[in-house]
């Protein structure tokens, strides 16, 4: 029952889960089909059996594909049913106490601002982007996820990055004051002061 990489399979597994369900996270925006998404992962994982684990060279970045198409798969029916879906769509927020080796990783990249924003980006284009730019994983592993080439990829999270710029709003020059006016916002909403 030992995974390459070394310990059990399900060690192997827990061990990158945090990972995955941020990733999956990011691309879904919401926390179930987060964890549904890895934990369809885990049972990949697990079917493989011992001699299937073997052969894996690396099991983070087998793990980082499997979840990546399908979380990509599940984006694509949540397309389809949002299509039907009047107003719009706003991801789903975490609500938990990071430890302090995530706060400003959690800061810039689960906000509910940010998740917003991938809601602007196709399913690939947003794999690409969160693979690529929050989780700086190398095009080459990019393109195996995703299923397309590297230079596609390069010229995928280009395109990404482009439309994100041209559409983002600017209400102040100042990043300092947006960044207090949210904080007095969220401060005031968690205290219930409508």
């Amino acid at each position: 029952m030992t995974a390459a990489g070394g310990g059990t399979a399900a060690e192997t597994f827990e061990a990158e889960r945090p990972r995955l369900i941020g990733l999956a996270y990011r691309m879904l925006g919401s926390v179930a089909d987060a964890e549904d998404a890895v934990q369809d992962a885990w049972l990949r994982w697990d079917g493989l059996g011992d001699p299937g684990r073997g052969e894996i060279a690396s099991p983070a970045a087998w793990l980082t594909t499997v979840t990546t198409r399908l979380a990509l798969d599940r984006l694509k029916s949540a397309t389809r049913a949002r299509e039907q879906y009047v107003g719009p769509w706003l991801p789903e927020p975490v609500l938990r106490e990071p430890d302090p080796a995530e706060s400003f990783e959690l800061a810039e990249s689960l906000t509910l601002g940010f998740l917003t924003v991938l809601e602007r980006l196709g399913p690939v284009e947003r794999a690409v982007f969160v693979l690529v730019d929050v989780f700086g994983e190398p095009y080459e592993r990019v393109a195996l996820a995703v299923g397309r080439s590297e230079a596609a990829c390069r010229q995928i999270a280009h395109r990404a990055r482009t439309r994100l710029r041209a559409e983002r709003r600017r209400f102040t020059d100042d990043p300092a004051h947006a960044r207090e006016l949210v904080d007095a916002f969220l401060a005031a909403a968690l205290a219930g002061d409508v």
